[in-house]
C-alpha cells in the first residue's frame, strides 16, 4: 500500500477504475447467465411451446361442397355461391370496449346491436372462441370492415360458401338441405373427420350422401414472429379438394310436369322406371324453399315449417302411410290366380251389400250392385263384394299377408333417403298381441279391399305396379345415378340396379294380371279419366275411407304403368295420391293421365291437358272407385 502512495494518487485512481470495470463486466456476465438459465431451463418449455405455436400460422381454406345435377347431368339443381361469415372473438376486445365494437360491427352488417349480443351473450364475453355473428355477408361489406379493422378489435371474417338451391319447389324433398353441425351430430361424427364448424346435410340427398358431397378443406401455412408479422416470403398452400358431384335419376322436366299435375293438393306423386328402379320424379305437396335455411333466421324458418298444420317438411312419397284402398286389389287378383283359390271365370253376385255378423258391408255401387262378376270384371269395376267374399272364404288373412309382403308391403324399400316408412301388413297374431282380440272375418274383408290396418307409402304402391310390369321382380328404388369427380366431372361410379325381391309366381299369372289392369282402363272405373288416344295405359284406381275428415272426402289413388304394349325398358310407373284433406274431386287418375301424356309425348303440362281435353275439366264430386 505504501508503494501505491509512493507512486502517487494517479496510480491509485487508475487501479480502482480497473477494479470497478472488472466488477461491472463480471456482474454483467453473471446477469446474462442467470437470464439465459431462466429462459432456457426455467421458462424454456413455455417459450418453446409459444414459439412452435406462433412460428407457423395455419388457416383453413374451405372446400366447395359437391354439386347435384338431374339425370341429364347438364342442369345443376344445387350449386355453391361464394360468401363470407363474420366472427367476433370477445376476449380480444379491450376491457370496457365491447359495446362500442358491437355497435360498430352491427352498423356494418346492417343488423341491430341486440342481434350481436344474442350471438355473443355476456357469459361468453371473455371467451377466446370465435362467435359466428352473421353468414352470407357480401364482399363489399367485408371490404368496409377490413378498411376499419383498427376500430374493430376481435372482429374477423372467413370464406363460407353457401348452398344455392337453383331448383326449388317439390325437388326440396328429394335434395334436402344443409346446416351447421350440432353438438349431438359432432359427438357421433367426430371420428369421421367432421369438425365443430362443419356444414352437413340435414335431410334428403344432402344427408344421405354427405360423405361424398363433403370436400377436403385446404390449408395455408405462414411463418410469423411473436408479433404476428409474416416472415416467410410466400405462404405454403395446400389447396382444398371439392366434394364429389352427384347425378340423380330425377328428370327435371318430368319433375316439373308431375308437380304441376298434382297442383296445390296435399298428397304425393311418384314416377318410376320399373326396369331398374330409377325414380324419375318424386313430388310431395306442400313443399318448401331450402334457400330459407341460408338466412340468419334459419332456426325460426325451420320452426315455422315444422309447426305448420300441413307439415311441408314431410316427404309424403316415402314417409307418410295410407290405406292402399282398391289399388290393393292388384295383389288380391294375383293371389287368387296364383293360389287357384277360385276359377277366374266363376261369377259372384254383387247385390250392392252383404251382411256379416252384426254389420252391413256396402259396396261402392249400392243396390242393386254390380250383378254377377268374374275376376276380370270384378277388378275392372272394383267390386268390393267380390273381394270381400273371395278374401274371406278363399284366401284368408295369412295368405293375403304373405302375398302383400311378396309385393314389398310392410318392408323397407331401401330407397337411398335417410328416412322412410316401412308401412304395415297386419296378421292375426299381431292383432291378438296388440289388442288382445281374435282376428275376425270382418277384418279379413276390410283387408281384402285395402282398408283396415294395412298401411303403405306411395312408393310401396309404385313398386307393387313395377312388380307386375317386371313379371315378378322388384328393383330397389333409387335416386342416385352417378358419382362424378368434383374437378374433372369424370364418372367415378355408376349405380347399378339391384333386385330387391323376385317372385316364383308363374309368368302366365303375371300376363293375366297385366291384361286385367289394362281392362280397368278400357272398360272399368278409369275409362274416362285415364282415356288416352295416343298411348295404351294400364292400372288401378283406389278410394280410401278416412276417419276424421269432412264427410264425402276420401284419399284418391291411381296406380298405373305405360305404354302397356311397350317393352318394360320403355315403360314408366306413375302413382298419384291425393289426400282426403283436399276438396273431393277424384283428381288422382286425371293427374296420372296428364303425367303419362307429358312424359310419352314430350309435352309440357299445358300441352298435355290441352290434348287430353282436361283444360276445362268439369270436376266430379261423386265418389268413384
Amino acid at each position: 500500500m505504501s508503494d501505491l502512495y509512493e507512486k502517487g494518487p494517479s496510480a491509485l485512481t487508475k487501479n480502482l477504475k480497473v477494479l470497478i470495470l472488472y466488477f461491472i463486466i463480471t456482474a454483467t456476465f453473471i446477469g446474462y447467465g442467470l437470464k439465459l438459465f431462466s429462459l432456457q431451463i426455467v421458462e424454456g418449455k413455455e417459450y418453446r411451446n409459444q414459439s412452435h405455436t406462433i412460428s407457423s400460422r395455419v388457416n383453413t381454406i374451405p372446400a366447395n361442397r359437391g354439386e347435384i345435377f338431374d339425370r341429364n347431368a347438364s342442369l345443376p339443381l344445387v350449386i355453391n355461391t361464394d360468401s363470407f361469415a363474420v366472427d367476433l372473438t370477445p376476449a380480444e376486445i379491450p376491457e370496457g370496449y365491447y359495446d362500442t365494437v358491437a355497435s360498430k360491427l352491427a352498423g356494418y352488417l346492417g343488423i341491430s346491436k341486440k342481434d350481436v349480443d344474442k350471438k355473443c351473450p355476456p357469459a361468453y364475453r371473455k371467451s377466446y372462441t370465435a362467435m359466428e355473428i352473421r353468414v352470407n355477408v357480401p364482399f363489399q361489406v367485408i371490404s368496409n370492415i377490413a378498411e376499419n379493422i383498427t376500430d374493430l378489435p376481435g372482429v374477423s371474417w372467413r370464406s363460407k360458401p353457401i348452398r344455392n338451391y337453383v331448383e326449388t319447389g317439390s325437388i326440396s324433398h328429394v335434395i334436402g338441405y344443409v346446416g351447421d353441425i350440432t353438438k349431438e351430430e359432432i359427438n357421433v361424427m367426430y371420428n369421421q373427420g367432421y369438425k365443430a364448424n362443419s356444414i352437413v346435410g340435414k335431410t334428403g340427398i344432402e344427408k344421405q350422401y354427405d360423405k361424398y358431397l363433403q370436400g377436403k378443406e385446404g390449408r395455408e401455412s405462414s411463418t410469423v414472429d411473436a408479433r404476428g408479422h409474416i416472415l416467410s416470403e410466400a405462404p405454403i398452400i395446400e389447396p382444398p379438394v371439392p366434394g364429389k358431384n352427384l347425378v340423380l335419376t330425377i328428370d327435371a322436366r318430368i319433375q316439373e310436369l308431375t308437380e304441376k299435375a298434382l297442383g296445390n293438393r296435399v298428397g304425393a306423386a311418384v314416377v318410376l322406371k320399373p326396369s331398374n328402379g330409377e325414380v324419375v320424379a318424386m313430388v310431395s305437396y306442400p313443399f318448401y324453399d331450402q334457400n330459407l335455411f341460408n338466412s340468419d333466421d334459419a332456426a325460426a324458418e325451420y320452426t315455422k315449417l315444422a309447426t305448420s298444420s300441413n307439415n311441408p317438411l314431410l316427404n309424403r312419397a316415402v314417409n307418410a302411410v295410407y290405406p292402399p284402398a282398391s289399388t290393393f286389389k292388384t295383389i288380391m287378383t294375383t293371389a287368387l290366380l296364383a293360389e287357384k283359390a277360385i276359377p277366374a271365370e266363376k261369377k259372384i253376385e254383387c247385390p250392392g251389400r252383404i251382411v256379416y255378423g252384426n254389420r252391413v258391408f256396402e259396396c261402392h255401387i249400392k243396390y242393386p250392385g254390380h250383378g254377377y262378376l268374374d275376376l276380370k270384371n270384378a277388378l275392372a269395376q272394383s267390386c268390393d263384394v267380390y273381394y270381400w267374399v273371395t278374401g274371406r272364404d278363399n284366401l284368408g288373412v295369412d295368405q293375403i299377408a304373405s302375398y302383400s309382403k311378396e309385393f314389398g308391403f310392410g318392408q323397407s324399400l331401401e330407397i337411398d333417403l335417410p328416412v322412410q316408412s316401412v308401412g304395415f301388413v297386419p296378421t292375426s297374431q299381431w292383432k291378438e298381441r296388440r289388442y288382445h282380440e281374435k282376428w275376425k272375418g270382418g277384418d279379413t274383408m276390410n283387408m281384402s279391399i285395402g282398408q283396415g290396418y294395412t298401411l303403405v307409402t306411395p312408393m310401396h304402391v309404385a313398386n307393387m305396379i313395377a312388380m307386375v310390369c317386371n313379371s315378378g321382380k322388384i328393383y330397389r328404388p333409387h335416386l342416385l345415378k352417378e358419382i362424378r369427380d368434383g374437378q374433372s366431372n369424370e364418372v367415378i361410379e355408376e349405380i347399378e340396379p339391384r333386385i330387391l325381391h323376385e317372385s316364383n309366381i308363374d309368368q302366365a299369372i303375371w300376363r293375366e294380371v297385366q291384361r286385367d289392369l289394362r281392362y280397368v282402363i278400357t272398360d272399368g272405373t278409369a275409362i274416362y279419366p285415364m282415356n288416352n288416344k295416343r298411348f295404351k295405359l294400364a292400372g288401378k284406381t283406389g278410394t280410401a275411407e278416412v276417419n276424421g275428415v269432412a264427410k264425402g272426402h276420401w284419399h284418391s289413388w291411381m296406380a298405373a304403368y305405360g305404354p302397356y304394349d311397350a317393352p318394360v325398358e320403355e315403360q314408366y310407373v306413375v302413382v298419384v295420391l291425393v289426400e282426403a284433406v283436399n276438396d273431393w274431386e277424384w283428381w288422382a287418375p286425371y293427374a296420372t293421365n296428364i303425367i303419362f301424356q307429358g312424359i310419352l309425348a314430350n309435352q309440357t303440362y299445358d300441352q298435355a291437358i290441352d290434348e287430353l281435353g282436361f283444360k276445362y275439366l268439369n270436376k266430379s264430386r261423386t265418389r268413384q272407385e
